[in-house]
């Protein structure tokens, strides 16, 4: 299936989603103040990236079930923005996040009551960071999910994993559990590489290792409303086993996961 043209019809439908989206994002901000953080916010996330799934075009599609073991940390691959919608949806779960985001207005402010825990990376607050995050998670009842990769890409390839990122596994009694996922048209066909980078995903060409670039870079609401306008796309994620990270230090967890996650999606992508 063909990338679907770009014409005027397309545009005016997209600039409606596009202000219904913010109208429904205002309409949700009274009901995000007043719950509590927890697992009531947790399932209201999961309602709010539905909606926001809805109004975009976004399908899912899951291939397997996540462990119910406590504390989980679910690794997957990152093509775009869009993964902060479909992982809530599907698993009902929250992310890992950078801590300078926590003070960005209101979406700071709404990623705390979602649940996002978030890593200070400066090595002079490396210890007292290390032990918050591994406190706050023997607190958390639903799955943790975070792209190692640490960026988004153009879904060609899966970029090689931070192994900083998994300090906090080492030693603990985590579950970690890898994920693999695609990007397919609303029809489930594969999407080329050339449309993945130029179309449907969201990524900094300077960064990129492998495969094509994209001809014009989008800003992250930029790239919803050109989703909008292409009436979206389908998003396949296949669950696999979870892995034993006994006696393995960060490097050897992030080499291990790396291998399993890049081998499965070049293999199906």
């Amino acid at each position: 299936m063909h990338v679907r043209k770009q014409n005027l019809f397309n545009t005016i439908l997209a600039v409606i989603k596009f202000i219904f989206f913010w109208l429904t994002v205002l309409l949700h901000v009274p009901f995000i103040f007043l719950i509590p953080c927890g697992k009531y916010s947790i399932k209201y996330m999961r309602f709010f990236m539905w909606c926001f799934a809805k109004i975009t075009g976004v399908k899912l599609k899951v291939d397997g079930n996540i462990s119910t073991n406590r504390p989980l940390l679910c690794v997957c691959n990152h093509i775009s923005v869009f993964e902060f919608a479909t992982m809530p949806v599907a698993f009902g779960a929250s992310f890992f996040g950078k801590k300078d985001i926590a003070n960005y207005p209101l979406v700071g402010w709404i990623a705390k009551k979602f649940g996002v825990i978030f890593i200070d990376r400066r090595p002079s607050h490396a210890l007292e960071a290390l032990n918050a995050v591994q406190k706050e998670m023997t607190t958390v009842s639903y799955p943790m999910f975070l792209f190692p990769e640490g960026t988004t890409t153009n879904g060609a390839y899966v970029k090689e994993f931070k192994s900083t990122l998994f300090n906090i596994v080492e030693n603990s009694n985590i579950t970690i559990q890898p994920l693999v996922m695609y990007y397919r048209m609303r029809d489930g066909s594969k999407i080329s590489d050339e449309d993945m980078a130029n179309h449907f995903a969201y990524f900094d060409n300077a960064k990129i290792d492998f495969g094509p670039k994209c001809k014009i870079e989008r800003s992250a609401f930029g790239q919803i409303f050109h989703i909008m306008m292409l009436g979206g796309f389908l998003v396949e994620i296949k669950v696999l086993p979870i892995i034993d990270t006994k006696n393995l230090d960060r490097k050897e967890i992030a080499n291990k996961l790396h291998s399993i996650i890049s081998e499965e999606y070049i293999k199906n992508k």
